[in-house]
């Protein structure tokens, strides 16, 4: 039999009610911090059971500690400031982090609460990073002479996480790289950026570049540094861009070292893909890429949809799945 087939998740999921709002009494100091812990670490260990119920191969904490992807990393390094509400888009607001020094870290950022999921299942959890490129190109630079000078230096603080989950005992480590999508000029920097995250690793990395909504031509031209970044597995949004990416993979081809998680969910909207649908875009991925180097998961992080959306879409991913495996007889 084939071995294959490998399912995994890409790192949130939706917080539950109870926590939304004790984290709004935290932001007004109106809740003892061990007591928003202890409920993330309940939140945490909720998504945990649903995962191993539904089967799914190798785990995520589902984010139940963060908010936005990069305030969280610079909450919790030196360096920095975080500025007023900025515009996203539409009535979207965040708070942006601002570099107003040398960025760095003062202790460990994300061991403890990884140790804590991996701790309660046997199933191997992936450790969760923030990509340098994606904080530098999301935050304000208000220290550094340069762009590259800002990411680089971020670079080699995520190493040092990335070293610090590894010496944990993380056999899988992701670290999140979506601003590299948006601008396709400079996938050169994030890649030498990733290349000092990932150097002297052990352990299994992935990198999410999120969703491409460029034409076909724009992939194209920097597919040749996306297949080359410095990871063992290339995390990429299929199913909300029907699949495009694999007509440039089966043109190109992949790199006999790399690895491909393809989205096979859209976590953009409250519509339940069916099994047969996501029967349909596996075997698309299959005739491009050996089941023993595709892994399947949602297109990015289900945090935006409610619980019961989430569970749905998840788990006819797992039958669509098992059903593919079975009729091909992977095992």
């Amino acid at each position: 039999m084939t071995r294959g087939l490998l399912t995994t998740a890409v790192g949130s999921y939706p917080k539950p009610d109870y926590l939304i709002q004790a984290r709004g009494k935290a932001a007004r100091k109106e809740i003892d911090p061990q007591e928003l812990d202890r409920l993330g670490r309940q939140a945490t260990e909720h998504w945990i059971r649903l995962q191993e119920e539904l089967g799914i191969d190798i785990l995520v904490d589902g984010e139940m500690d963060r908010g936005d992807m990069v305030a969280y990393f610079a909450e919790h390094m030196e360096g920095w400031a975080i500025s007023g509400l900025v515009r996203s888009y539409g009535n979207r607001y965040y708070r942006k982090p601002i570099a107003v020094g040398p960025v760095g870290r003062a202790d460990s950022i994300t061991v403890d609460w990884w140790k804590y999921a991996q701790g309660l299942t046997d199933r191997p959890v992936k450790g969760m990073l923030t990509g340098p490129y994606t904080i530098a190109d999301w935050s304000f630079n208000e220290y550094y002479p340069s762009r590259e000078a800002f990411v680089m230096e971020l670079a080699r603080a995520i190493h040092d996480e990335a070293m610090d989950l590894e010496r944990a005992g993380a056999k899988y480590i992701q670290i999140d790289e979506p601003a590299v999508s948006t601008r396709p000029e400079e996938v050169e920097l994030a890649s030498r950026a990733l290349g000092i995250v990932t150097k002297g690793l052990s352990a299994y990395t992935f990198t999410h570049t999120a969703e491409y909504s460029q034409t076909y031509a724009e992939f194209e031209a920097v597919f040749d540094q996306i297949v080359n970044l410095p990871v063992d597995n290339l995390d990429l949004e299929m199913a909300n861009s029907d699949y495009f990416i694999l007509d440039i993979l089966k043109q190109k081809g992949l790199p006999d070292d790399k690895a491909v998680s393809m989205g096979v969910l859209d976590v953009h909207t409250h519509e339940i893909e069916s099994v047969e649908e996501i029967v349909a875009g596996i075997k698309r991925g299959l005739e491009v890429i050996p089941p023993e180097r595709l892994y399947i998961k949602p297109d990015c992080g289900l945090k935006t949809r409610r619980e019961e959306e989430a569970v749905a879409k998840l788990t006819n991913m797992m039958t669509a799945v098992r059903e593919v495996k079975a009729e091909l007889g992977i095992e």
